[in-house]
Parts: structure tokens; sequence; C-alpha cells
């Protein structure tokens, strides 16, 4: 299929009347025409790339309006999510996770990295998510994760054993045996310098040397604390001791940085993926996104725990929270903010751009909604939401259209009856 855009943002900005002609789920050429040719599919309003989910855990999408009552801190909010990973099956984490997934295509997403630590010893949960990405249409970097303590110098508990190869050396036996494919890239994680020791970092960073690695880094100031007490060194020194900061790697949150931390990560390419919805709900900070890009760290966006899964909301609250820190507007344009939502890069995957030789991956976000009536098209990205997303195309193909997913219909569905069984 083929398609002719309205507007649609180009590596130049934006362009009217473009005509994008697709081979095999690639773009082959991009051009602009006066005359739109029969048996296109038309996208009104303003097509961007495909979005880029770099953070996800998609058991916690069960925990949405569960986790109010009482307050409470990150560290509460974590007892429930511990009460919650002891329940999964593959199956019911592939019914789940489905639907999650599905959520993500209706609101743009094409790929996902699912920050993945829920194993059992196997991998028969890393390929119920593999399927379940299949289904909704989407892409998934599994980014298999490291977890072998349950604090600093703390042994894991009897939830998180069920997150425990036991050593990184089983852990990497382990994700060796995944295999990548057209629907599924293979990458690591070490869930946090709480969750991985000192003398098993390094293993952990040198495992898969040509896939992506994510770490959870500063995002709670107990963190910090703890790690400075043990080894005098912040998260960030002792990830770059361990050999951990590069281009592939992307630390997630880095909220709470000394000086000298954010130079070490832009320093070494590391990207860093701000998660604010996330970030905000658990009441954990605002990073210093804004000093980071400068330093040398490129931008991605996640939704994490999916309090919401919006990557317009997200792209949004990347610039709101800069104001809020800073007390000065326009922190971001919107180009780097749209360069941040379609990050593919950090997940291993081709994408985030409309060009011959990209994935054809097009978001189509309607300008007449009652959110985005009157915005200067260049700046629809700061007043739309999921819910102004007409069609989503994956690789050529049309996931989702008019807030109906193609194969999977009702969502919402989907979603209640998999959270239902869970807590059932």
């Amino acid at each position: 299929m083929n398609f002719w855009c309205e507007r649609a943002w180009l590596p130049a900005g934006l362009a009217e009347r473009v005509l994008i002609r697709v081979e095999n789920g690639v773009i082959s050429n991009v051009s602009t025409v006066d005359t739109i040719p029969l048996g296109v599919r038309r996208l009104h309003g303003i097509v961007v790339p495909g979005f880029a989910n770099a953070h996800s855990h998609a058991f916690h999408r069960a925990l949405r309006g569960r986790t109010h009552d009482g307050g409470g801190t990150f560290w509460t909010w974590r007892e429930g999510m511990y009460a919650l990973a002891s329940k999964l099956t593959p199956q019911s984490y592939y019914r789940l996770a489905r639907a999650v997934y599905g959520e993500m295509a209706l609101a743009g997403v094409s790929a996902v990295g699912e920050f993945h630590y829920v194993h059992d010893g196997s991998n028969e949960f890393g390929y119920a998510l593999r399927e379940a990405a299949k289904d909704a249409g989407i892409r998934l970097t599994l980014l298999d994760t490291c977890y072998l303590a349950g604090g600093i110098d703390q042994p894991v508990n009897e939830v998180q054993r069920r997150f425990s190869d036991g050593t990184a050396e089983a852990w990497a036996s382990r994700v060796a045996e995944l295999r990548s494919d057209d629907v599924m890239r293979v990458g690591a994680a070490i869930h946090s310098v709480r969750a991985v020791p000192r003398a098993e970092l390094s293993v952990v960073a040198q495992a898969f040397p040509d896939a992506p690695l994510h770490v959870h880094l500063s995002e709670q100031p107990a963190e910090n604390e703890a790690c400075l007490a043990a080894y005098g060194l912040t998260p960030t020194g002792l990830l770059h001791e361990a050999g951990a900061l590069s281009p592939r790697t992307t630390a997630v949150h880095a909220t709470h940085l000394t000086p000298e931390d954010i130079a070490l990560l832009g320093g070494s390419g590391t990207g860093a993926c701000f998660c604010p919805t996330t970030e905000a709900d658990l009441a954990d900070g605002i990073g210093p996104a804004r000093e980071l890009a400068d330093a040398g760290s490129p931008l991605s966006l996640g939704s994490d725990q999916h309090a919401v899964i919006d990557p317009l909301l997200e792209t949004r609250a990347l610039e709101h929270n800069e104001r809020l820190r800073t007390g000065q507007r326009g922190r971001f344009s919107p180009a780097e903010l749209l360069g941040a939502a379609t990050r593919h890069s950090a997940l291993g995957w081709d994408g985030g751009r409309i060009e011959p030789g990209a994935p054809c991956d097009l978001v189509a976000v309607s300008c007449s909604t009652p959110r985005t009536a009157g915005s200067l098209p260049q700046q629809v990205l700061l007043s739309a939401t999921a819910s102004d997303v007409d069609t989503v195309v994956v690789g050529g193909r049309v996931v989702a259209a008019g807030g109906v997913h193609e194969t999977l219909g009702d969502v919402g569905r989907l979603l209640a009856d998999a959270i239902e069984e869970l807590w059932a």
C-alpha cells in the first residue's frame, strides 16, 4: 500500500501533499504531488514517524487506577507491584501484554522496549511477550534484565526470586538462547545498581556487546545514598567503572544526577530515557533533560508503568517538566521533541524518520479535533493526545484506524478481561 499525506513531518521539516511509496514494508520514495494518484491510502492531518516507547513494564498496566489510596511512596508502590508479579504465568502475561501492546498501537507506537525481569529461570515469558507484540502489530525489543539482589548487600526476597538467575553468568547463558527476528530484537538490561552487585556489573555490560543495554539509573535519592555509602560512587560512577556507559546504553529516568554524572553520561554518548508520566505518578522528581541533551545524551521517552499510554503526552511533559524545573519556556523545539518520541535507535531498530530506506511507520494525527483545532501545524505535538491519533501504519500495514485495532478489535475489552483475571 502507498500513502498520500495531507502534511508529513519529513527530515527537512513539514511538507504538504506528500506521496509515500512502499516496497516490502520499507519506504521506497517520498515526493510531493499536485494530483493524488488512484489507489493510495489518504492520511489526513499531520503524519509523523511511528513512536518508539523506549521503556515498558507491560504487567504494570494492571496497576493503573489501583495505587492511589493513602498516598505512599515509590517504595510502598513497589510492594503492590510485587504482589501483581507473583500472579503472572506465561499465559496470563501473554493475554495482558497483547492488550497493552494493542493500547500502544492505538496510540501510535510502532516499537516498544520491554524491560523484562519476570523470568522464572526460563525464556517462556520472553517468548510470550514476543507473541503479544506480533499479535498487536508492533516491534519488540526484549530487554532481558539481570536482577540478582533485593538491594545493595541484600538477598532477593520470595517474590524477587523469580526475577533472578542467581548469577550474571547464568543470566547471560539463558539470554543467549533467545533469538532475534523481524518481530523481536534481543537486548540486555541491568535492573539497577541495587539489583546487580558491583562485581557482576561488568559481566552484564560485556555479555552482548552488539545489543542495546538499558539500566534504571538514579530514579530515587535513596538509591544514590545507598550506592555512595556502599561503594563511595554514585550509580553513574559505578556504571562507568564497570564499562557499562556507551552509545548503545540507555539510562532510564536519570533523575537525581550530579554535574559529574551528566558529564559521564553525555561524554560516553549514553542515552537517557525519560518517563514523565510515571516519574510524576511515583513522585520521583524531574531529571535534567536539557543538560543531558546538551552534554551529548540522545533522549528517548517511555511509558514505564503505563499510568498513561500516550506518546504525545509524554512528549509534551518532557518540555513542561523542563519549564517547571527552570522557569523557562521553549527548552526543546518541536523537532527535538519529535526526535525523542521516535528514537527507535535506542531499541536497536531502524526508524523514526519518513525517508527512503526507513520502515514505513506512520502516525496520522488529526488537526480537527476539539484539542487540535486551530493549532499551528508545527505545534500540533504540543496540543494533541493519543485520542487524536487517527491512523497508525507499521511496516507499511495499517494496524489501527479511527481508534480501532485492525486485528485485535476492542482493546478496552481485552484489557479489562486480562486485568480482571489477574486480580480475581
